[in-house]
């Protein structure tokens, strides 16, 4: 799934991870309400849709990422993208 890409299945995602609803939303500062909104069809906004990208679909943990480390990364990426490429590749696989 690429960045903003509509999700459309939000209420399918948060019962596989087996979470109700507040501890689905509270995880990406949203309220059990506004979530139970987004849930039933209403247009969720961008940061609000790539948060829960983030967190729920791509399982990054938000409190052990910090402005260092995505700092080090578009470093990285610029000065180094055959390295960058690779080390990409290299996660995705789950290789270390």
């Amino acid at each position: 799934m690429k960045s903003f890409d509509k999700i459309d299945n939000i209420r399918e995602i948060r019962k596989k991870l087996g979470l109700n609803q507040i501890d689905f939303w509270n995880k990406i500062g949203v309220t059990q309400s506004g979530g139970s909104r987004y849930e039933s069809g209403r247009n969720m906004p961008k940061p609000v849709r790539e948060l829960l990208r983030l967190v729920h679909i791509e399982q990054v943990d938000l409190a052990k990422v910090s402005r260092d480390d995505l700092a080090v990364a578009a470093l990285l990426k610029e000065r180094n993208p055959e390295l960058y490429a690779e080390l990409k590749k290299e996660a995705k696989s789950g290789k270390k």
